[in-house]
């Protein structure tokens, strides 16, 4: 059955769903978007997506020519047109079209995109046995060039670390910022837990601040966990007890080996066990 895709002001079958080849979201990856789940007819946090979709806009200068209130609408439209109830949106805001050439002042017309579909991002036997993960040599982007917090359509770099763990035989791989230090996952935020501790990488560390890691955050320390943002490198995962990632489409999943280090028992922890089954309550709520 084709999908159905929200362009700009009104829901058009997936084939009339086009933008110009001169778009610069096209030509040069310019413009932002955001990854939403929907559980249960509900889309998670949508307004926490939405802020986070207008501040990434904001620090490109990119006007999105939509209210956030027409923009949520148009969200829930779209799951509604393609008949999900369980479904994730991809909602994207591209520069528009232009001429060649990088000066985004000779563009016009951006274009907002509201895509729904089905998502099953990793197999349940790796949500029941843990991820096996690796380093990249790929580099977390400094925050000085180029702030991680714009989620921009531009994912180069992430992609180029997503290869490296693909090649090593691994669906997902760990990225360290410039300093050594644990950044996040190419998807995904990375949390351990060592002596009952949670620990994950603060903002400065050169991560994008997950919705959902916040969420895992905030569901930690209501159930008296003590939860921390603190500079991580290598060794603090490998000596851990327990390590998982968060992220709108991976949710909660552990890890149990990375870099052919075995990460505490080598099996999910009771930590993140606990908190897998608290998001899920919590986003079924």
């Amino acid at each position: 059955m084709p999908r159905i895709i929200f362009m700009n002001d009104r829901l058009v079958p997936e084939d009339e769903a086009k933008v110009s080849v001169f778009d610069h979201g096209l030509l040069y990856g310019d413009g932002v978007f955001e990854g939403l789940r929907s559980y249960s007819g509900t889309v998670f946090r949508l307004d926490a997506h939405l802020d986070r979709l207008w501040a990434s806009a904001r620090a490109i200068c990119l006007e999105i020519p939509l209210s956030k209130a027409t923009v949520a609408k148009a969200v829930n439209d779209t799951l509604a047109a393609n008949k999900l109830s369980d479904g994730y949106v991809r909602l994207v805001v591209t520069r528009g079209a232009g001429s060649l050439g990088l000066d985004p002042n000779r563009t016009t017309n951006p274009q907002v995109i509201v895509i729904a579909d089905t998502i099953s991002l990793y197999p349940r036997e790796f949500y029941e046995q843990g991820l096996k993960i690796v380093t990249a040599a790929t580099q977390r982007v400094q925050s000085a060039a180029l702030s991680p917090r714009i989620k921009s359509l531009n994912y180069l770099n992430n992609i180029m670390a997503k290869l490296e763990g693909l090649r090593a035989g691994c669906v997902e791989a760990l990225m360290l910022n410039h300093k050594g230090e644990v950044a996040e996952c190419t998807g995904d935020n990375v949390f351990v837990v060592r002596s009952g501790v949670l620990l994950t990488p603060p903002p400065d560390a050169g991560i994008l601040e997950g919705i959902t890691r916040n969420a895992v955050m905030e569901l930690a320390r209501a159930a008296g966990i003590d939860c921390r943002e603190a500079t991580l490198t290598r060794h603090d995962l490998y000596t851990a007890d327990e390590c998982f990632l968060t992220g709108t489409a991976a949710e909660v999943i552990p890890v149990v080996d990375i870099d052919g280090r075995i990460i505490g028992a080598g099996t999910p922890g009771p930590v993140t066990k606990q908190l897998t089954t608290a998001f899920h309550a919590l986003v079924r709520k």
